[in-house]
């Protein structure tokens, strides 16, 4: 989970990001994520209560959840990973708009160093094969 920790920081750090959390949290509860650098798996995808608490944790800004169609006052105001455990059920993670907004924030994470795996359920993008086919033999 430290791993997430460095990719939420460094999402957090990057402006192009804002306006994407239905995308960041696609990403980090579904999708595998690595560190381009290094090719080091830092995530392989951590469940709700676990996002909940790291968002918590980062005192991330709580008016996020605008971007969700949510309204703050509609969340526990004093229970912190409630909010945004509650705030993450309410997003339909699993909806084409999420893997869209996942795939862009994908996009976007490429340019700061990390690779993000496609969907759940999802194919990887084709790449074309390097190698020959056999000739036919006569």
């Amino acid at each position: 989970m430290d791993g997430l920790r460095e990719f939420l920081e460094a999402c957090r750090r990057q402006p192009q990001v804002q306006g994407h959390f239905l995308g960041l949290l696609h990403v980090a509860i579904g999708r595998r994520i690595v560190r381009k650098a290094d090719q080091q798996v830092i995530s392989t995808g951590v469940t709700w209560r676990q996002l909940a608490e790291l968002l918590r944790q980062f005192r991330w800004d709580k008016e996020a959840v605008r971007e969700l169609g949510l309204s703050p006052d509609s969340l526990p105001p004093r229970d912190r990973q409630k909010y945004w455990y509650q705030a993450i059920a309410a997003c339909k993670l699993d909806s084409p708009e999420a893997i869209a907004a996942g795939d862009k924030l994908a996009a976007i994470a490429a340019t700061f160093g990390y690779e993000v795996g496609p969907a759940p359920g999802q194919s990887p993008p084709s790449t074309p094969s390097t190698t020959t086919p056999p000739a036919p033999s006569p």
